[in-house]
């Protein structure tokens, strides 16, 4: 028996079967982190859930325990290098790392001329720093074992420039770059590393976007040929498939899903 059959045989999906794996999720109090969370708990994961806001990673963690999993909530701030350095240690104490994503980031919405350097580091820091220094913490822990997948979260903003997202475009097109030159540097090691870049996905991130939540999510639904907005659950089962080894032989990639809003 080869090919397909040798993966899928009777109806068997093991190759999405977590159970036994550990899985970092930053970001994971709220929004994407938080339905990925859940999405690898119920494919049998045991998590590890960092956010900024302890209160809202305990949250997710009593979500994932209804599911029969173990999961750690640690407080982290991402943009943080020692703070990352401090998870993965936790981390890898609970066992080797299966799985590791950087969904952890901001927004700012200001023109280029009026932006200054808080705004400036405040999301450079945390979307391209954080998700450098977690890719580089769970890459040191990954190694020894041979395997593991990375997962970043980049954006449809990295491919279509947006007015007054400059900030966020930057951060995540750097992603980008990031997720392409570790996915050279870690295949040797038997470690995948590839992106998810969301199309308009409605989370309380998002909704900052505008005053009008409805008027927003109109406005974004009708440039999709779907005709509507992402859930946070449409980008978990993308990072499912990229976090498992359903995908093992996919690297380097930006899966865009935004419901065809742009089509590179």
């Amino acid at each position: 028996m080869n090919g397909i059959d040798s993966i899928l045989k009777d109806g068997d999906l093991s190759a999405f079967d977590l159970r036994g794996e550990t899985i970092v999720v930053t970001g994971a109090g709220s929004g994407i982190g938080k339905a990925a969370a859940i999405m690898f708990a119920r494919a049998g994961a045991n998590l590890v859930l960092a956010d900024i806001h302890l209160a809202a990673a305990e949250a997710t963690a009593d979500l994932v325990r209804t599911h029969g999993r173990t999961a750690s909530a640690v407080e982290t701030n991402c943009a943080d290098p020692a703070a990352i350095e401090r998870l993965a240690e936790l981390a890898a104490d609970q066992g080797p790392i299966h799985g590791w994503c950087n969904v952890a980031g901001t927004v700012a919405h200001s023109p280029v001329v009026e932006t200054g350097l808080f705004e400036y580091s405040r999301v450079l820091d945390l979307n391209l720093g954080g998700t450098f220094w977690g890719c580089q913490a769970a890459a040191k822990r990954m190694i020894p074992n041979g395997r593991g997948a990375i997962v970043n979260i980049s954006s449809n903003a990295a491919d279509e420039p947006l007015t007054g997202l400059s900030l966020y475009a930057m951060s995540k097109a750097g992603v980008n770059m990031l997720t392409r030159t570790l996915a050279k540097e870690l295949g040797p090691h038997g470690i995948r590393v590839n992106a998810v870049a969301p199309g308009f996905t409605l989370t309380g991130m998002t909704a900052q976007g505008g005053s009008d939540v409805d008027a927003l999510v109109a406005r974004n639904a009708a440039r999709s040929p779907l005709g509507r907005v992402g859930s946070p659950e449409d980008i978990a089962f993308a990072m499912l498939y990229l976090i498992s080894d359903a995908s093992r032989f996919v690297t380097g990639q930006i899966w865009r899903v935004n419901g065809g809003v742009t089509m590179p």
